[in-house]
């Protein structure tokens, strides 16, 4: 049977664990059907926007698709700067984005490398790992709080609320009981980060918290909302979206051993390697925005007040930019979407982009062969596709 617009509902496939785990497919189905198409599924209404051309039209067009709201459902307050429009998401980008420029993000490498080098002694001469736990979750973490001047004891607690607001111990499909855990948790961060204010106040350090804190925004001193809003994304940004990318990019490698063997042979595509997997793979499938102003995309009429999904994984696979949307290091140009685009481009995309070529580079100088383990079974949550467990074998 051949998929129509009508046949097909985005909400309804997109969100299932299985989709997740190799989502390419599902991607192309949903573009080629229904590239712009509105679901209702299980009470909770969206459009969803899946072309490239469209996805790039909404991220430059935020008096639109605003980020605005709380079509999340994360926070207590907006994640700044994340759920906030220009122009005060200016001012808040202004004051944030000389922490995140290349230069800065460029003085971490050796302390990256140094993280990298003492989790790989952990399990490199072992001949297997759960890379997901001890190395994908690891580095990304102990990065974020050394930069935040967080306490490393406070880790097991900070990945309970990631999780808890990312993906929820509930059916995925059970949207009523992951936004009750959503806010409970959000409450338990508020209160995490009230404290942590409060002692950054009265003794400041050299580092990114207490920065922030003590920093002003368009010349001003920031309220205790807002400093709460910047440390809730800082907190998911930094322990999620570098762990689910790794994770994604290792099993790929670990299923085409002839692309890893290009890395293993010549190091230095590395970085192109990155940007490929990062189009191919996406780690973060979907984006919310709010329709603020009425507009027509694809023969949809988009209303003020509705949810739009915009798909990224799926417009990093359109063939009208891409063409050829297969797999292929070196790739120029590669515009992907992957960190977002337009004003939301992710404020943390140098880092990210540091992390996971440090650990790759490493990763493969000490553990060139390696495969999944026989009978392990792989599980992605859906929207940010983070492994559950990756169980590796080598030697």
């Amino acid at each position: 049977m051949t998929d129509t617009a009508e046949s097909v509902d985005p909400g309804a496939i997109l969100f299932g664990h299985a989709v997740a785990a190799a989502p390419q497919e599902t991607y192309d189905r949903l573009r080629r059907a229904c590239p712009v198409s509105r679901s209702d599924f299980n009470g909770h209404a969206s459009v969803y926007l899946t072309r490239y051309e469209d996805v790039c039209w909404a991220f430059r067009h935020p008096e639109v698709f605003s980020s605005a709201g709380d079509a999340l459902s994360i926070g207590e307050q907006p994640l700044i700067p994340l759920q906030v429009d220009p122009p005060q998401h200016t001012d808040y980008r202004r004051f944030l984005n000389p922490r995140f420029v290349p230069r800065e993000i460029n003085r971490l490498e050796p302390d990256v490398r140094a993280l990298v080098g003492e989790l790989l002694d952990g399990f490199a001469d072992r001949g297997s790992c759960d890379f997901h736990e001890e190395y994908a979750t690891p580095l990304p973490s102990g990065i974020f709080l050394a930069l935040m001047g967080l306490p490393m004891d406070d880790l097991p607690q900070f990945l309970q609320w990631r999780d808890n607001t990312i993906r929820p111990d509930v059916d995925p499909l059970d949207f009523d009981g992951a936004a009750a855990i959503r806010k409970q948790t959000a409450h338990e961060i508020s209160d995490y980060f009230r404290a942590a204010i409060a002692d950054k106040r009265v003794n400041p350090d050299d580092r990114l918290l207490s920065e922030i804190i003590h920093g002003k925004v368009a010349g001003r001193e920031m309220t205790e909302t807002e400093l709460l809003g910047i440390a809730h994304l800082l907190l998911l940004g930094g322990l999620d979206t570098v762990t689910a990318t790794l994770d994604c990019m290792i099993v790929y490698l670990a299923n085409h051993p002839d692309f890893r063997r290009q890395l293993v042979d010549d190091p230095s595509r590395i970085p192109q390697a990155v940007e490929e997997l990062l189009r191919w793979e996406t780690p973060v499938m979907v984006l919310p925005r709010t329709v603020a102003k009425e507009v027509e995309i694809g023969g949809v009429t988009l209303q003020p007040g509705d949810i739009a999904t915009l798909v990224i994984g799926a417009a990093n696979l359109d063939d009208d930019e891409f063409g050829d949307t297969g797999v292929r290091f070196g790739r120029d140009p590669n515009r992907h979407v992957a960190f977002g685009g337009g004003n939301h481009l992710c404020l943390g995309a140098h880092l990210a982009r540091l992390e996971v070529r440090v650990a790759l580079e490493e990763f493969h100088a000490r553990i060139p062969e390696y495969r999944i383990q026989d009978g392990a079974e792989l599980h992605f949550s859906p929207g940010i596709r983070q492994a559950e467990h990756l169980m590796l074998e080598w030697g």
